[in-house]
Formats: C-alpha cells, structure tokens, sequence
C-alpha cells in the first residue's frame, strides 16, 4: 500500500485526510497522464455522501484543466462505473465513494481501462505528484481545457446490461431491497421492477448524512424485519456503493458472502459453468464453508482478505466465481468488480431455476460459531510476529484440529490485529479468542 492509495482507493474523512486538493491533484494527473497520446476521455460516478459533490467538482476542475473531458454519471454504483470503462471505451473511470464508511468519510477508487482497479505503479506516481510542491504538469489553454458532460445514459445501459442477464421474470416474486440509502437508489429498484417483482424498498431516502447509517449490508436487521413480517421471497441488502450484497431468506435468515458463493458454486457446476470447478475465496471465509464445498466435489482457493486479491486470483487463474464473507462477490463473466445486484440478479436465479426457497439449498451447509475481535496495538507487524503469540496461535490451532481454526492478520487500513476464532460453539470461540488476546496483553502490544 501506498501513502494515499490502499487496497480500495484513497479513503479518509472528507476535509481532514482526504481533501479537495487532493481530488484536484488527482485529477490533474489521471487527465495528464491519460491524455498524453490523445484526448482523455474519463468517466465519474459517486455516492451520496454530502462531500462526494466537492469531490466531483474539483476532480472535474483538475481533469478539465489538465485537457481531459470529464463524463458524470452522477449518483451511482461502483460496478457501473467499471461496467461504462470497459464497455464505452473510456481511458478510465472514478468513483466517490467510501463504500460502507460512515458519511463523513470518503474515497477516491480510480478504475483502469480494464474495468479493475488502477494499476499500483500509476497509484504511485499519483501520490508523489500530490506530495510534489512544484506543480510541474502543463495546463492546457485554448480550445484544449476540457469538456464536462451529463453522462446519465451511461448508467441507464448499465442497468439494461443487468435486465439483459436475468433468465427468468420474477413475476409473483416478493423481493425486499435495503438501498443504505445510497449508491442502490439510483440502480436497484429499476432492476427489479423491469423484470416484474413486487419490490418492497427501505432505505431509499438519502439526505447526504443517511447512508449507511443503521441500514444496508451493516445493519442487515432491518431487512430481516422487512423480510419476515411482509411474507417475501427474498431480500437483498447493500452498502453504500453497492458493490457488495447480504441477503435473507424466505425465513429471515442472513445469507452472507459465504453462503451466496456456495449456492452460486453448486448451481453454476450444474451447469457447467464453474470454470476449474474452483471457486476463489479469502482466509477469512468460514470453515463451514470449505467443508461444504469439499463434499460437492468443488475445488477452492484462499487469497488475502480483499476483493482485489480474489479478482488477481481469478483473472490470473482463470477462475468464473469469487468473493468475500462480506458479500463482495465477482462473477468474471459478467463484471471486473463485485456487484452487488448482479450478485442478488444471479441468487434470483438460482432460487427460480431450483424452484425451491433459499433455506431449503442451504440444507446441505452448516456454517461454523465465529468470533472476531479487533484489537488495537501499538505495532500491527511486531505483533502478529511476535514469537509467544506464534505460539499460542499454533497451540490453539492445534487444540481445534480439523473442528476449527484461528487467524490472527493485520488490519489493512487501521492500527489493529485481528484475531478471529471458529469452533463447535460461540463459547469455545470466546475461550479461544481470549487465550490470544492475553498473550496480546502480557506482551505489552495491545494500547
């Protein structure tokens, strides 16, 4: 990771880590350094968030002055923006969004050509402009400064892309929809409604303040709720860029990252369209899920947590499914990015092709009791290597043996070790949990 950039953008609170220079410069140098054999062309997208409207006004002010036109998608998902790139021939898009942040933070995630994100070297070279004291980059004059244009019909072909993959209507289907009151406002809803299911939306009302803020894929209760006491099918939550999706069950159960790969990976082998048989996964998926997959005869692979690291896997590997616990879920065939209505468009497929609920094919999986528990430390590395902890994480693992597992890692964006137990129940997890934590403490790294 960079200065600035870490494995989702340049994130931080708007106006204290991440400011409006920053978007300047940022834009100055995206439009320099895409313009440099012809005229850059570079698409916008954003979120709710109060601040996101300064961020794409002064992004606009460094691309423009620097020769680029600037497109605006306005409000809108993370995917759709990759969606535009690749489809549209866009040199690359941006995105405002500190997906499921607190409002008051915001983030910068460039996308390449591609449709992925932006390459780390040109990541690089961002940051040591934004950090330069001599501005040294030619401003264009004349008929060469750049145009702004209204680009919302970018966005309505990406959700007739979306309508264009469903195989079925859903017809008689009563579908819940958590919007967290962002990005999905503008998306989902539309999605649903063309392909005829009685939507019943919450969530959908942002006032620059709202977004994620008890609702969404972090507050999935209330689309439990909604769920269970209106008699729906299904219900799908997302975050504040949507590039993420929870659901629930016709019972209101959750149905995590985990579990959607699952039911996804089994019907997509069905078919014959689980490329390698594997399905890509990171070190932080449930152990309930390995084994389920090991009994269908579905191969996997573990990544480090991000979804940046599945994609890499899958893309180098040629793999068609991956994702996150967190509900970040790719299907390559489809999308360089996880998204989340694709992902709540191919659980819809899953439950009508089966004709059968969401309980009734997760019959055959039974997830692990987990505990996760963040502990704040002095040195995140000195920490996690610190030789008594080596030990009592190897001396836990071993304890557990095949009916469970432990994993301490750094958090990637925070001053915290993250130490995560799974067993055969919530109090060996907590016993488990708290014999690492002591360690944690005795040796003096815990603040």
């Amino acid at each position: 990771m960079g200065k600035y950039f870490g494995t989702d953008g340049f994130r931080g609170e708007a106006n204290v880590n991440l400011t409006v220079e920053h978007a300047y410069k940022v834009g100055r140098f995206l439009g320099y350094h895409f313009g440099k054999k012809h005229k850059a062309n570079i698409v916008i997208g954003k979120d709710t968030r109060r601040s996101s409207y300064m961020f794409e006004y002064a992004l606009v002010a460094g691309l423009t002055a620097s020769g680029a036109d600037a497109y605006l998608l306005h409000v809108t998902t993370t995917p759709s923006v990759s969606y535009v790139v690749r489809s549209e021939g866009f040199d690359c898009g941006i995105m405002i969004s500190a997906s499921h942040n607190p409002y008051y933070d915001n983030g910068i995630k460039v996308i390449n050509g591609g449709g992925y994100k932006l390459e780390a070297d040109i990541e690089a070279l961002i940051e040591e402009y934004i950090d330069s004291e001599k501005d040294t980059l030619p401003l264009a004059t004349k008929e060469n400064i750049g145009r702004t244009v209204d680009y919302y019909i970018g966005r309505n072909r990406y959700v007739g892309y979306l309508i264009s993959l469903a195989t079925r209507s859903f017809k008689d289907m009563r579908v819940g929809l958590d919007l967290a009151n962002g990005s999905a406002t503008t998306v989902a809803k539309g999605v649903f409604d063309a392909l005829g299911a009685k939507t019943f939306v919450i969530n959908s009302e942002p006032d620059g303040t709202n977004i994620n803020r008890d609702c969404g894929s972090t507050h999935i209760e209330h689309l439990q709720k909604c769920v269970v006491e209106n008699h729906l099918n299904v219900g799908f939550a997302y975050d504040g860029d949507a590039d993420r999706c929870l659901a629930v069950d016709e019972k209101g159960n959750i149905i995590d990252g985990d579990l959607i790969m699952y039911l996804c990976g089994v019907y997509m082998k069905r078919r014959n369209e689980l490329a390698n048989n594997t399905i890509v996964t990171t070190v932080m998926s449930n152990l309930g899920l390995y084994k389920a997959l090991e009994r269908q005869g579905i191969h996997y692979e573990k990544t480090a947590v991000g979804d940046k690291y599945v994609f890499e896997n899958m893309m180098t590997n040629g793999h068609a499914l991956g994702g996150e616990q967190s509900g970040h879920v790719i299907f390559s065939k489809h999308a360089m990015t996880g998204d989340g209505v694709l992902t709540s468009l191919k659980l819809m497929e899953v439950m009508l092709e089966s004709k059968a609920p969401l309980s009734e094919l997760l019959k055959e999986i039974t997830i692990f009791p987990q505990l996760l528990v963040n502990v704040k430390v002095k040195d995140k590395k000195e920490a996690r290597e610190d030789q008594a902890v080596m030990e009592v994480v190897a001396k836990v693992e071993e304890e557990l043996g095949s009916d469970g597992r432990v994993l301490v890692r750094e958090s990637g964006t925070e001053p915290v070790v993250r130490v995560m137990v799974e067993a055969e129940s919530q109090e060996k997890c907590k016993e488990m949990v708290d014999r690492v934590i002591k360690v944690l403490t005795d040796r003096g790294h815990v603040l």
